[in-house]
C-alpha cells in the first residue's frame, strides 16, 4: 500500500489567483490603449494573463482552474464588445448574465447528488469530508446535513443573482458611451464601473461566502459533533500547528 501520509495537494494562493485572472486583464483593457494603440493587442494581452495562469497552476496542482476560464471569458466578451463595437446593450447583458448563469448553474445542481457548495465549501480543500461523513452515519444525521447543504446551495445561488442585479445597476449607470462613437471613453467607463463592484458587489458577495461557509462550519458542529479545527482538512489543521512560513 501506498503511505498513509501523502503530500498534500498544493493549494492555489487566493490573490495571486485574483490578480492574474480578474485584476490584471481589467487594468489592460482600461489603461492598455495608452501604450497599445491597435484594441485588438489590447484585448490579446488582457488574455494572456488569465491563459498563462491556467496552463501554470495546471501544471503545478493538475486541477482544472474555473476562475481562470471565468476570467478568460469575462474579458473576451468584455474586450469583444469594445473591439467589434457593439452597442453598449450587449455589455450590459454580459455583465448581467455571467453572474447570473453561475447562479443558474448553482441551482441546477441541486438536481445531481453533488451540489456545488460541494466544490465551492464544503470541499477537501477546507474539511475533513471523509471524517464528517463517519461521524454523520455514527449520529445517524446524514440527511440533516444534506438538507443543510441544499439550503446553503441555495444562498450560494441567491449571492449570484444579487451580484447580477448589482452588475445590472452598476453598468448602466457607468457606462453610456457606445464603443462606436468612442472607444477610448468606452473603456474610460468599464474601468470606473470595474473599480466601484469591487465595493459594491465583491465586498458583499465576500461576506455572503462567510456567512455560508459559518453556517456549512455550524452544522458540522451541530449534526457531526466536531469543532471547527477538528472538521478542518487535515493539511490546515498541520498548518496550524507549524509556522505559518512552512
Amino acid at each position: 500500500m501506498g503511505s498513509e501520509n501523502p503530500a498534500p495537494a498544493k493549494r492555489e494562493n487566493g490573490f495571486q489567483s485574483l490578480a492574474f485572472n480578474i485584476l490584471l486583464p481589467v487594468v489592460i483593457l482600461t489603461q492598455g490603449d495608452r501604450l497599445i494603440s491597435s484594441p485588438a493587442a489590447v484585448l490579446v494581452l488582457a488574455l494572456v494573463f488569465p491563459v498563462g495562469y491556467f496552463f501554470w497552476d495546471y501544471q503545478r496542482r493538475r486541477k482544472v482552474n474555473f476562475i481562470s476560464i471565468l476570467g478568460f471569458v469575462s474579458v473576451l466578451l468584455t474586450g469583444g464588445v469594445g473591439l467589434m463595437q457593439l452597442p453598449r446593450f450587449w455589455f450590459i447583458v454580459k455583465e448581467t448574465a455571467i453572474p447570473a448563469l453561475i447562479g443558474l448553474a448553482v441551482l441546477a445542481s441541486l438536481l445531481t447528488r453533488y451540489p456545488l457548495i460541494r466544490a465551492l465549501v464544503f470541499s477537501k480543500e477546507v474539511f475533513d469530508v471523509d471524517r464528517i461523513h463517519e461521524a454523520l452515519e455514527e449520529r445517524g444525521r446524514t440527511q440533516a446535513m444534506e438538507r443543510l447543504l441544499r439550503n446553503t446551495t441555495l444562498l450560494l445561488a441567491l449571492s449570484f443573482f444579487i451580484s447580477a442585479a448589482l452588475n445590472f445597476i452598476l453598468a448602466s449607470h457607468f457606462v453610456k458611451t457606445e464603443p462606436s462613437v468612442d472607444p477610448v471613453q468606452f473603456n474610460a467607463e468599464v474601468g470606473a464601473m470595474t473599480g466601484w463592484s469591487y465595493l459594491i458587489i465583491a465586498l458583499p458577495s465576500m461576506a455572503f461566502m462567510i456567512g455560508i461557509l459559518f453556517l456549512v462550519a455550524r452544522g458540522i458542529h451541530k449534526h457531526a459533533g466536531l469543532g471547527f479545527e477538528e472538521a478542518l482538512a487535515p493539511h490546515l489543521r498541520e498548518e496550524k500547528k507549524t509556522d505559518p512560513e512552512t
